[in-house]
């Protein structure tokens, strides 16, 4: 049986958001079986819940946010919740980035871990797709969930680069597994294409302390952590994106060169199958073709 839970008490967690390069402080409240996963920006007075509908753009990040005031980059946090198995907490926000701490997810199982897991009466039903479901973006990327008795991901990734080039995974996902195998791989950028990100809004908290920066022909600021660290921590954000179907779920994902726009793209799917509401929209299904 599928144990859910929530935090002990209220932890702190500061730093700096990757993309707008400014200070943030998320306070990780516990919360009541059932309230979900939901953030809270404390500076605009907005909750904002962890939901697919709520997914709004996907250049580099997750943010979450369509009717008003949003929150980027929560892909890792998110995927820790998965990867451990909480399912309610309050995340509040004093800006519109979350911190993205050493560019991994280990810096948020360490901040669970101080706060404490508390075992929440009445674990919410996971939810198992009635057959395949399929999602396909530009390039060959395509993503497919099946039935399945527990969440296992397979993910393949295959960049031009001597660094990367191709790369798999498969893992049964476990609050033990994801914790050794998945939590502490680090997002990664290219250095070519820093400059035009900055340009664009993006990447100017990057820093060799809280990222992988690729050369032109290796990594440029130490060791890897993993040898394939690179489509571990893809396997890192799905998880994290398909925290926005808003309830566990179980199936053998299948990925192959995706990105957060497809992970969305099919968490929305999934929720809809859920809800009873047929096919994706066309704004997820407009939204997954670039990324």
């Amino acid at each position: 049986m599928r144990r859910s839970f929530t935090l002990g008490h209220a932890v702190r967690v500061p730093g700096i958001g990757l993309h707008a390069g400014r200070h943030a402080t998320a306070v990780l409240h516990p919360a009541e079986a059932g309230h979900g996963i939901v953030f809270y920006r404390n500076d605009v007075d907005a909750f904002i819940p962890a939901l697919s509908e709520e997914a709004r753009s996907f250049d580099h990040a997750t943010t979450l946010g369509v009717h008003g005031p949003d929150v980027g980059t929560v892909e890792h946090l998110l995927s820790a919740l998965v990867g451990t198995g909480i399912d309610d907490l309050l995340v509040e926000i004093d800006g519109p980035e979350l911190p993205i701490l050493d560019g991994s997810a280990a810096p948020w199982l360490e901040a669970f871990h101080r706060a404490g897991l508390v075992r929440q009466s009445g674990a919410p039903e996971p939810f198992v797709p009635a057959a395949p479901v399929a999602v396909t973006g530009p390039h060959g990327k395509r993503i497919e969930i099946r039935p399945a008795r527990d969440l296992r991901v397979s993910y393949t990734i295959d960049f031009p680069h001597p660094a990367i080039g191709r790369q798999s995974i498969t893992l049964v996902i476990t609050p033990e597994s994801y914790a050794r195998h998945i939590a502490p791989a680090r997002t990664f950028g290219f250095l070519a294409e820093y400059e035009a990100l900055r340009a664009h809004g993006l990447a100017r908290g990057a820093r060799p302390d809280n990222c992988i920066v690729v050369g032109e022909d290796r990594v440029e600021n130490g060791d890897l952590r993993f040898a394939d660290e690179f489509v571990r921590h893809k396997a890192l954000d799905l998880l994290g994106d398909l925290a926005l179907v808003g309830r566990p779920v179980l199936g053998h994902i299948v990925a192959h060169r995706g990105g957060h726009a497809l992970h969305t793209a099919l968490a929305h799917r999934l929720r809809e199958e859920m809800l009873g509401e047929g096919t994706a929209s066309e704004a997820i299904a407009g939204a997954s073709l670039p990324g």
